[in-house]
């Protein structure tokens, strides 16, 4: 083999924080207190801020390959973590503060995280399951509203004394800088080890313009927590292209969002979709009051965006959604939905049908779909099967070894969506594999009867998931949520739904409720629904005889 005679240069995270110190030293970072006040710096502030953070860890003993922990919302010292953790070679291990407290245990004791920070705000939290962790033998305090309590430490204390210059050492590029863990919804938790090389080539890849396009003049707004995958690789984009970082805190109401759009003039915001119905329905009740000329981008991931919010607003606001998909075990990002140079000129009604849905792979990611036999599937827009990736920034097993049966023998990992996939690439999620509807051995698609659910005048939100049938094992059932002051019968919806689906595809039922449990990261969680509404269908049938 003849060999390139190219440089051996490690992709690694402290090159996109040097790259900022570099070029971008006068770029802001700004974020929201829980008073609701802003926190003004600069990125030149944020490397020596950074270095101080690595000379503290140091001191503590922290080694390369050590776990510290984050248990914070989004702010800027949040994201000294980011980069101050990883570039002295340690690993950032970041907990979902919205997860149990017996899960946070789990997961602490698995990672065995050395030091643990915490918001002071988040201290409640913290107590109730940090005696479980024996692993941890520093918990620093962030005083973001009020001083750190006697007996821990003090981050802002911590760092004063520091020295604000670090000697990074020169890491290799695929030693550890990121522990994400999954949601949890089947079975514990497992975690998901990012390497310095699949950060920084997913960075490159989320900046390119074809992708989110992330650069200098752009300003950001991640509402997508940090402790969900690498809030979807937003922090490492932006410092690495030197953009305007604007964080929320924990403040994510739609007002509160809203408000911080317009005043800091952002351009790139992502969040879940249940903030952005949020966000839509607040913005019909008052169309005027916000001023978003600034936005070219919202993205949407974690969940299927219902293509009736994405069309609400860019027909009633002028908005456009770039809709997302990916996953913890993809560092995050698969695919992004974009309409190609040869739509340009495809009627509104198609090009917002792209719009919906998952999109086409980014660069390095390969995707495909299989039937439960593991036969490769064709990509003619109907077939459905499960979609398995592979790619430099996708899992090739989780921390410790659990879930070994999600990694195919040829090197695919099994993402659990059921998906079709169409001649030009394009994904459509239809279902997740543990909640896709087998009536009577036919699959139906509860995403498609959500989207079309909400895409009712009526209708909030919307969940449908599988009840138990005594004739056809299961069939689908519909949880409702309304707009405020609004409402629409049984008949009513099943009429909204007749014109779009075939008869045994309608929901058998539909329940009223006030609001769609959900899990950590937002989405719907189809498990409490299916406890408590499973047999639902089945007494109907037991008193209809």
């Amino acid at each position: 083999m003849l060999t390139g005679r190219m440089m051996d240069f490690p992709l690694t995270i402290t090159h996109l924080l040097e790259r900022a110190r570099t070029y971008f030293g006068r770029s802001e970072i700004v974020s929201r207190l829980p008073d609701k006040s802003l926190h003004r710096y600069t990125f030149t502030d944020f490397y020596r801020r950074t270095c101080k953070l690595a000379q503290a860890l140091t001191r503590l003993g922290v080694k390369p390959g050590d776990r510290v922990a984050s248990l914070c919302w989004n702010h800027s010292r949040h994201l000294e973590l980011y980069f101050g953790v990883p570039a002295m070679g340690a690993v950032l291990h970041t907990l979902n503060l919205r997860l149990h407290p017996n899960d946070l245990a789990y997961i602490a004791r698995h990672a065995e995280d050395r030091i643990l920070v915490v918001d002071r705000s988040l201290l409640p939290l913290l107590e109730k399951f940090i005696a479980s962790v024996p692993s941890v033998e520093h918990v620093i305090v962030i005083p973001d509203d009020g001083p750190a309590p006697e007996g821990r430490l003090d981050y802002e204390k911590l760092l004063a004394p520091e020295q604000d210059s670090f000697a990074f050492p020169t890491l290799e590029e695929r030693s550890a800088a990121m522990l994400c863990y999954t949601s949890g919804t089947t079975g514990n938790p497992k975690g998901v080890l990012y390497s310095h090389r699949s950060c920084v080539l997913h960075t490159l890849v989320e900046c390119m313009n074809d992708t989110l396009g992330v650069s200098e003049s752009d300003t950001l707004l991640p509402v997508v927590p940090m402790f969900h995958a690498a809030a979807w690789g937003l922090p490492f984009s932006a410092v690495f292209a030197g953009s305007k970082v604007v964080f929320p805190g924990p403040h994510l109401d739609p007002q509160s969002i809203l408000d911080l759009m317009v005043a800091e003039r952002v351009t790139v915001a992502a969040g879940v979709p249940t903030i952005w119905l949020g966000i839509l329905a607040l913005m019909d009740q008052e169309p005027k009051r916000w001023d978003l000329r600034s936005v070219r981008s919202m993205v949407i991931g974690g969940a299927a965006a219902p293509p009736a919010m994405i069309e609400g607003f860019l027909h009633r606001h002028g908005l456009v959604v770039t809709h997302a998909w990916g996953m913890t075990e993809m560092n995050p990002v698969g695919t992004l939905a974009r309409p190609r140079r040869q739509h340009e000129n495809a009627p509104q009604a198609e090009r917002l049908a792209l719009r919906a849905t998952q999109g086409y792979a980014v660069p390095f990611v390969e995707v495909r779909h299989v039937s439960d036999a593991g036969q490769v599937l064709p990509w003619d827009g109907e077939t459905m099967g499960e979609l398995e990736v592979r790619g430099p920034w996708v899992a090739s097993s989780y921390y410790g070894g659990e879930g070994a049966d999600r990694f195919t023998s040829d090197g695919w990992f099994k993402t659990g969506d059921v998906v079709t996939l169409d001649a030009e690439g394009y994904v459509r999620i239809t279902d997740r594999s543990k909640d896709v509807i087998k009536s009577g051995g036919e699959w139906i698609s509860s995403v498609a009867l959500e989207n079309a659910l909400m895409a009712h005048p009526a209708v909030l939100e919307a969940a449908v998931f599988a009840a138990k049938d005594a004739k056809w094992d299961e069939r689908p059932l519909a949880a409702v949520v309304f707009k405020p002051g609004q409402s629409a019968s049984k008949e009513e919806l099943a009429a909204h739904l007749e014109k779009s689906f075939v008869k045994w595809w309608l929901p058998d039922d539909y329940v009223f409720i006030p609001q769609i449990p959900r899990t950590s990261t937002g989405k719907f969680l189809k498990t409490k629904l299916r406890e408590e509404y499973g047999e639902h269908l089945v007494k109907q049938q037991r008193q209809n005889g």
